[in-house]
């Protein structure tokens, strides 16, 4: 499965590889890779494969949880469709609290002592699955276990869901994604290197 996702990431570009001109992320790390899942809100029926490919990764794991708490933004299509499919309640959390209104950090009707399945898009450094986790356990929820659909498998989001005892499930990863990049030809051997170098370090990259 982690192949076949990974070729519907390339094919519609959700997932762009350019090492000869890498992307700027917001924090000035240099990236060969980009990642936007938002674009497969855009395509129904590759929508649907992804959404029920997460439903079976649930299934398979033996994930136990009452409801759906997806991150704010990307994270939160993905936990509406999942939640709607199994019936499941839901909730999101923001990025930051809200400056008006009820000045909310968590958006709908959290319960205390509930178990939370957090859902992610993708997971760079584990920085946004981190916030919703906490902000769900100081609220009296539980999180056990967090899904999503791609993780560059950074050490960085390792230590981090490590020092959560989170438990993170990806459709699929870094490795796959490289694989099926050259397989396809999307990229050639040489870029392959030059994105594995990235990915074990990817803050020194630049330098190198």
């Amino acid at each position: 499965m982690g192949d076949k996702i990974a070729e519907t990431l390339l094919r519609l570009n959700a997932v762009i590889i350019r090492p000869e001109n890498p992307f700027k992320f917001v924090s000035g790390m240099l990236s060969p890779i980009y990642t936007d899942h938002r674009l497969l809100m855009s395509y129904p029926k590759e929508r649907e494969f992804i959404v029920k490919s997460l439903i079976k990764l649930l299934k398979k794991k033996n994930l136990q949880f009452d409801a759906i708490a997806a991150t704010a933004t990307a994270g939160i299509p993905w936990g509406a469709w999942i939640s709607q499919k199994l019936s499941k309640p839901m909730i999101y959390v923001r990025g930051e609290i809200k400056d008006h209104g009820r000045e909310n950090l968590v958006e709908g009707m959290m319960e205390q002592n509930k178990r939370y399945l957090v859902v992610e898009d993708m997971v760079s450094t584990g920085k946004s699955s981190v916030n919703t986790i906490n902000a769900v356990r100081e609220k009296g929820g539980i999180v056990e276990d967090c899904i999503a659909i791609f993780t560059y498998e950074f050490e960085k989001s390792k230590n981090n869901f490590a020092g959560q005892n989170v438990n993170l499930h990806t459709l699929t990863n870094f490795t796959s994604l490289a694989k099926s990049a050259v397989k396809k030809g999307h990229i050639s051997k040489e870029q392959l290197a030059k994105i594995k170098e990235w990915n074990k370090n990817p803050e020194a990259w630049a330098a190198i």
